[in-house]
């Protein structure tokens, strides 16, 4: 069997010794034999695409913790990894990006109001019970600064959680703070309605629920989302999802172990895998901000609905000219088509000039 000195083989990967050392105490990279005498490490030459493929991982700065786990996946599985921890580093950049922005106006005086008196916000929620259903968990809630949509789990206390979640977003309408500030005032309210959430258990039973929300400044809207409620934006034509589910199955397909079509139909797909009163730390919620401009129209929705109309029909029915009512009433319809098992609730907002 042919071996490589560390120096041979790190000048195969053009990488340093330093950086196989590193990779061989992270377990990403043992050597294939170590001197028993001078601990000199020794590899093999199948062992330079591995080491390639760390050191690509490495320079678009994935952390050492998922780079073992992409190493082990089918070449596919592992470029769908790269595509999902790409997309989560790119969302993270665009929010840094855009507070970094507004601090710089704060700080400069160029951005005193941090606000667009120019825009108003037409908009319209709407809430079913769904077929067969006896009981209804969903909230929601549409004003001109606060859209917000969040779906409490089957069972005791679930339409008292997600109301919760709600209530504790309200007073934020009338909060008169920059717009540098939204993202800070949105994590202090999630951090209260998860409190009162936990505060809601009886027994052994906690009620949990999801909640996707946005809080507008002028031109500036403060995402919030934390479970499989869905925040859409209908842009030039396009449909954008501005979420991802915090579903098992979603985790399963961030990590290339299932595909959509494997995911859709999972009979685990509802399992959540962060809300608010759930588990025993502080929920983390994800936060962005984002640039409201006239033409666009948000789509906020529980899972009754996306659930069970196909994101083309979503398209469609969002491009219509119907007025946000109108559109609203329409989802619902189409839900109801498709037999619509579980509560139904939407808020569908038209940013226009004022």
């Amino acid at each position: 069997m042919e071996l490589w000195t560390i120096g041979e083989f790190a000048r195969a990967a053009r990488l340093t010794p330093k950086a196989l050392r590193l990779y061989d105490e992270s377990g990403l990279l043992p050597p294939a034999a170590v001197d028993p005498d001078s601990a000199y490490r020794y590899y093999e030459p199948g062992q330079l695409r591995r080491a390639e493929l760390i050191a690509s991982l490495r320079r678009i700065g994935m952390p050492l913790a998922e780079i073992g786990a992409v190493c082990d996946l089918e070449p596919a599985a592992a470029a769908d990894a790269v595509a999902a921890y790409w997309q989560r580093v790119s969302v993270d950049t665009a929010v840094r990006a855009g507070l970094a922005d507004l601090l710089v106006e704060n700080l400069s005086g160029k951005g005193t109001t941090m606000s667009n008196p120019t825009l108003a916000v037409r908009c319209f929620a709407g809430c079913d019970v769904g077929v067969g259903r006896d009981s209804n968990e969903d909230a929601v809630y549409a004003g001109d600064r606060l859209l917000a949509v969040a779906d409490g789990v089957r069972g005791p206390g679930g339409a008292a959680a997600s109301a919760a979640a709600i209530d504790a977003l309200r007073p934020l309408e009338l909060a008169d703070v920059p717009a540098a500030e939204l993202l800070t005032m949105v994590a202090r309210a999630v951090a209260d309605a998860d409190r009162t959430v936990r505060q809601a258990a009886t027994g052994e039973h906690q009620p949990i629920t999801t909640l996707t929300a946005l809080l507008r400044r002028g031109s500036q809207l403060a995402l919030v989302h934390i479970g499989d409620t869905r925040a859409y934006l209908l842009r030039g034509g396009e449909l954008f999802a501005l979420t991802q589910d915090h579903t098992w199955v979603q985790a399963q397909v961030d990590a290339g172990a299932l595909d959509r079509d494997q995911a859709d139909a999972h009979p685990r797909r509802a399992l959540l895998v962060r809300a608010l009163g759930a588990g025993g730390a502080e929920v983390e919620a994800d936060l962005a901000l984002r640039t409201a401009l006239p033409g666009d129209r948000y789509l906020l929705c529980s899972d009754g609905l996306w659930g069970v109309v196909d994101r083309a029909s979503l398209h469609s029915a969002l491009g219509t000219a119907g007025d946000p009512e109108q559109t609203v009433r329409h989802l619902i319809a189409l839900a109801h088509a498709a037999g619509a098992p579980d509560n139904i609730s939407c808020v569908v907002a038209d940013i226009v000039e004022d």
